[in-house]
Protein backbone atom coordinates (compact mmCIF):
# COMPACT_ATOMS: atom_id res chain seq x y z
CA UNK A 1 0.00 0.00 0.00
CA UNK A 2 1.02 3.47 -0.62
CA UNK A 3 0.77 5.97 2.05
CA UNK A 4 1.37 9.73 2.08
CA UNK A 5 2.31 11.46 5.33
CA UNK A 6 2.75 15.18 5.87
CA UNK A 7 5.45 16.17 8.52
CA UNK A 8 5.37 19.59 9.97
CA UNK A 9 7.50 20.75 13.21
CA UNK A 10 8.05 24.87 14.73
CA UNK A 11 10.30 24.30 17.95
CA UNK A 12 13.66 23.71 19.01
CA UNK A 13 15.51 22.53 15.53
CA UNK A 14 12.47 21.95 13.45
CA UNK A 15 14.37 21.16 10.27
CA UNK A 16 16.33 18.62 12.07
CA UNK A 17 12.85 16.95 13.64
CA UNK A 18 11.36 16.72 10.29
CA UNK A 19 14.96 15.08 8.71
CA UNK A 20 14.85 13.18 11.36
CA UNK A 21 11.41 11.89 11.46
CA UNK A 22 11.96 11.03 7.08
CA UNK A 23 14.86 8.62 8.48
CA UNK A 24 12.35 7.23 11.09
CA UNK A 25 9.53 6.36 8.99
CA UNK A 26 12.33 4.57 6.34
CA UNK A 27 12.65 2.51 9.13
CA UNK A 28 9.23 1.41 10.16
CA UNK A 29 8.74 -2.68 9.78
CA UNK A 30 7.25 -3.40 6.47
CA UNK A 31 7.80 0.01 5.35
CA UNK A 32 10.04 1.92 3.26
CA UNK A 33 10.60 5.31 2.03
CA UNK A 34 9.48 6.34 -1.82
CA UNK A 35 9.80 9.72 -2.32
CA UNK A 36 10.14 12.86 -0.05
CA UNK A 37 9.57 16.36 -0.72
CA UNK A 38 12.23 18.87 -0.09
CA UNK A 39 11.49 20.81 3.42
CA UNK A 40 9.01 24.07 3.09
CA UNK A 41 8.97 26.93 5.63
CA UNK A 42 5.35 27.90 6.07
CA UNK A 43 3.72 30.77 8.28
CA UNK A 44 2.09 29.50 11.42
CA UNK A 45 -1.59 28.50 10.38
CA UNK A 46 -4.81 28.77 12.64
CA UNK A 47 -2.84 30.17 15.87
CA UNK A 48 -0.32 32.71 13.93
CA UNK A 49 1.64 34.16 17.12
CA UNK A 50 4.05 31.66 16.97
CA UNK A 51 7.20 30.70 14.70
CA UNK A 52 6.91 29.44 11.42
CA UNK A 53 6.84 25.62 10.90
CA UNK A 54 8.78 23.38 8.70
CA UNK A 55 6.54 21.28 6.72
CA UNK A 56 7.49 18.22 3.94
CA UNK A 57 5.73 15.05 2.45
CA UNK A 58 6.65 11.69 2.00
CA UNK A 59 5.18 8.88 0.20
CA UNK A 60 5.92 4.91 1.97
CA UNK A 61 5.08 1.82 0.55
CA UNK A 62 4.19 -0.12 3.87
CA UNK A 63 2.34 -3.53 4.13
CA UNK A 64 0.86 -2.24 7.47
CA UNK A 65 -2.48 -1.01 7.68
CA UNK A 66 -3.59 2.33 8.15
CA UNK A 67 -4.53 2.08 11.91
CA UNK A 68 -0.92 0.20 12.45
CA UNK A 69 0.52 2.76 10.46
CA UNK A 70 -1.10 5.96 12.31
CA UNK A 71 -0.02 4.37 15.95
CA UNK A 72 3.06 4.06 14.63
CA UNK A 73 3.75 8.08 13.36
CA UNK A 74 2.28 8.72 17.26
CA UNK A 75 4.67 6.83 18.93
CA UNK A 76 7.30 8.84 16.68
CA UNK A 77 5.94 12.12 17.88
CA UNK A 78 5.78 10.95 21.26
CA UNK A 79 9.03 9.85 21.02
CA UNK A 80 10.20 13.43 19.48
CA UNK A 81 8.71 15.41 22.90
CA UNK A 82 5.24 15.83 21.20
CA UNK A 83 2.37 16.17 23.82
CA UNK A 84 -1.01 16.16 22.27
CA UNK A 85 -3.41 18.08 24.54
CA UNK A 86 -6.93 17.46 24.05
CA UNK A 87 -8.85 20.46 22.46
CA UNK A 88 -5.70 22.39 21.22
CA UNK A 89 -5.29 22.34 17.53
CA UNK A 90 -2.76 24.75 15.39
CA UNK A 91 -0.48 24.83 18.37
CA UNK A 92 3.39 24.87 18.26
CA UNK A 93 4.98 21.23 18.04
CA UNK A 94 8.26 19.67 18.12
CA UNK A 95 7.11 16.83 15.57
CA UNK A 96 3.40 16.67 13.55
CA UNK A 97 2.81 13.79 11.41
CA UNK A 98 -0.50 13.29 9.81
CA UNK A 99 -1.56 10.19 7.63
CA UNK A 100 -2.74 11.79 4.74
CA UNK A 101 -3.91 8.88 2.34
CA UNK A 102 -3.84 5.31 2.36
CA UNK A 103 -3.81 4.25 -0.97
CA UNK A 104 -7.34 5.12 -2.47
CA UNK A 105 -9.05 3.67 0.69
CA UNK A 106 -11.70 6.25 2.32
CA UNK A 107 -11.23 5.38 5.82
CA UNK A 108 -13.59 7.38 8.69
CA UNK A 109 -12.91 5.53 12.04
CA UNK A 110 -12.61 7.33 15.58
CA UNK A 111 -9.44 9.06 15.43
CA UNK A 112 -8.48 7.84 11.20
CA UNK A 113 -9.84 9.94 8.72
CA UNK A 114 -8.08 8.80 5.38
CA UNK A 115 -7.96 11.15 3.21
CA UNK A 116 -7.22 14.08 6.07
CA UNK A 117 -10.58 15.92 6.06
CA UNK A 118 -8.41 19.28 5.34
CA UNK A 119 -5.78 18.02 3.15
CA UNK A 120 -7.07 19.74 -0.12
CA UNK A 121 -7.14 23.01 1.38
CA UNK A 122 -3.93 23.68 3.05
CA UNK A 123 -1.24 24.45 0.78
CA UNK A 124 1.55 23.51 3.57
CA UNK A 125 0.48 20.21 2.58
CA UNK A 126 -0.56 20.34 -0.95
CA UNK A 127 2.99 22.06 -2.78
CA UNK A 128 5.11 19.65 -1.31
CA UNK A 129 3.11 16.97 -2.24
CA UNK A 130 1.89 18.12 -6.00
CA UNK A 131 6.09 18.68 -6.14
CA UNK A 132 6.60 14.54 -5.35
CA UNK A 133 3.27 13.43 -6.64
CA UNK A 134 1.28 16.03 -8.76
CA UNK A 135 -1.29 13.34 -10.71
CA UNK A 136 -1.91 11.48 -7.53
CA UNK A 137 -5.78 11.70 -6.88
CA UNK A 138 -7.35 12.43 -3.54
CA UNK A 139 -10.45 10.12 -3.14
CA UNK A 140 -13.81 12.34 -3.73
CA UNK A 141 -11.92 15.39 -4.19
CA UNK A 142 -9.56 16.03 -7.19
CA UNK A 143 -5.82 15.60 -8.20
CA UNK A 144 -2.75 17.12 -6.38
CA UNK A 145 -1.73 18.78 -8.95
CA UNK A 146 -4.54 20.67 -10.06
CA UNK A 147 -5.57 21.35 -6.29
CA UNK A 148 -2.40 23.11 -5.56
CA UNK A 149 -2.19 25.38 -8.53
CA UNK A 150 -5.63 26.90 -6.87
CA UNK A 151 -3.94 27.34 -3.76
CA UNK A 152 -3.16 30.78 -2.40
CA UNK A 153 0.48 29.87 -1.48
CA UNK A 154 2.17 33.34 0.17
CA UNK A 155 4.90 32.96 2.38
CA UNK A 156 5.31 29.64 1.87
CA UNK A 157 8.89 28.92 0.83
CA UNK A 158 10.95 25.67 -0.47
CA UNK A 159 14.33 25.74 1.24
CA UNK A 160 16.93 24.94 -0.59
Amino acid sequence: MVAVVGLGANLGDAEASVHGAIVVLDLLPATRLLRASKLYRTPAWGQTEQPDFINAVVMLETGLGARALLDRLLAIERDCGRIRTAGERWGPRTLDLDLLLFGDEVINEPGLQVPHPHLHERAFVLLPLAEIAPELPIPGIGIVGELAAMMASDGIEAIP
